[in-house]
């Protein structure tokens, strides 16, 4: 429910000192705390020294702290705000920790900790080699089977094994045979013509098929997942996938981790908004303009922190039609005053939100905005808020 307390405790104007009494307040939730787009070294820091470990741990994903920031918790005696550090906020464009931390806490007392790094997708190879000499066998061995893995092999039941499940009642059997790597070339015929769909999925999805041969198969184009082995497919296979006719061939090119410049350019125009989704879900070079329309489509907020994400000539979408265009202009720092006071009252609540939460919007219409329950929380998230009427609200609110 919405709250002014809410809006304050992400305010960046208010003083470290109100964080912390905001901080044991049971109307102000620990993510309302630390959801704040970004923070001063003073305000993290208040935070940061809070006694309750979850205080800290909501602190160490916040997604507006930077990687340097986040690092500042890695002597925390608390296991879980130590997890915290290392899994980072939830989102794919968060900033890394610097790799100081990494070393740090590969010599940490407690296994756990050390074990964590080892299976951790952020943790630096030579950290991991590090870890191969650990003193503790079970890292020591993971992070060793970690530096041999080899390229991607399928997992496989075996022929005779995928003979019995092909051949087999169970759609979900059929389905296992049909991907596996073993099974024989007359069983994969027979599988792509399968009254289940899923089957059929599976079989088209094979490695190795021709352009052809997926062409023939009748499969659910639709439900067709990413799949793993073009995630590690060299150079030449990518390049086949990310201009294959089948879309999940593509869709795995769009989250290849070595998408190279010319295949990205290629599936920026792809036909299917899964691919251009997944594109911008993985790729930190896509294009903006992509990024922009793939959030409008798509309403994933995540991709307002895509380096990508465009931040100028956002004020065009004054009058666009669509409220979640309208309430991308105040992130364009050239939008003028006047535009964020038309859009404070917008139609949609959740234009005039963003609109009364920017620093631009003339202070006689912010105070406005705050009087009123439908926008008290975003105004009281304005940084441009006077110190004066901060304290009054702290006050009339009960925050001691």
């Amino acid at each position: 429910m919405s709250h002014p307390l809410r809006g304050l405790a992400r305010n960046p104007a208010l003083p470290p000192s109100a964080l912390l009494r905001l901080a044991g307040d049971d109307r102000v939730s620990r993510w309302d705390l630390t959801a704040r787009a970004s923070w001063t070294d003073a305000a993290f820091d208040t935070l940061a020294a809070h006694p309750d470990p979850e205080v800290r741990e909501s602190l160490a994903q916040s997604p507006g702290a930077t990687g340097d920031q986040r690092a500042r918790l890695v002597g925390d005696l608390n296991i879980r705000v130590l997890q915290a550090v290392l899994e980072g906020p939830p989102s794919r464009w968060a900033g890394p920790l610097p790799d100081w931390v990494y070393r740090r806490l590969a010599g940490h007392p407690e296994p756990l900790v050390r074990d964590l790094l080892v299976y951790l997708p952020g943790t630096p190879r030579d950290i991991v080699a590090l870890l191969a000499r650990d003193q503790h066998p079970g890292i020591a061995d993971a992070a060793r089977a970690l530096l041999d893995r080899k390229p991607y092999e399928p997992p496989s039941l075996g022929r005779d094994q995928a003979v019995r499940f092909a051949s087999g009642g169970s759609d979900w059997d059929r389905e296992r045979a049909a991907a596996d790597p073993a099974l024989p070339s007359e069983w994969v015929a027979a599988l792509a013509a399968d009254p289940s769909p899923r089957v059929r999925l599976a079989v088209s999805t094979r490695p190795g098929l021709t352009e052809a041969q997926r062409a023939a198969i009748d499969y659910p184009a639709d439900a067709a997942p990413p799949l793993e082995w073009v995630l590690a497919a060299g150079p030449a296979e990518l390049d086949r996938c990310a201009r294959s006719a089948h879309p999940a061939l593509r869709r795995g090119a769009a989250c290849h981790p070595d998408l190279p410049a010319d295949l990205l350019a290629a599936l920026t125009a792809d036909p299917d908004p899964v691919v251009r989704a997944l594109l911008c879900a993985h790729q930190a070079h896509a294009p903006g303009e992509l990024v922009l329309q793939t959030y409008l489509a798509t309403g994933d907020d995540d991709l307002l922190r895509h380096p990508a994400f465009p931040r100028t000539d956002l004020a065009r979408l004054a009058d666009d039609p669509a409220p979640e265009a309208r309430a991308l202009v105040m992130l364009d720092p050239a939008t003028p005053p006047a535009v964020i006071e038309q859009l404070s009252h917008d139609p949609s609540g959740p234009v005039r939100s963003a609109a009364a939460a920017d620093a631009r919007l003339p202070q006689a219409r912010l105070l406005a905005l705050l009087e009123s329950p439908a926008t008290a929380e975003a105004a009281a998230a304005n940084p441009a808020l006077p110190p004066r009427v901060i304290s009054r609200l702290l006050a009339d609110l009960g925050v001691r």
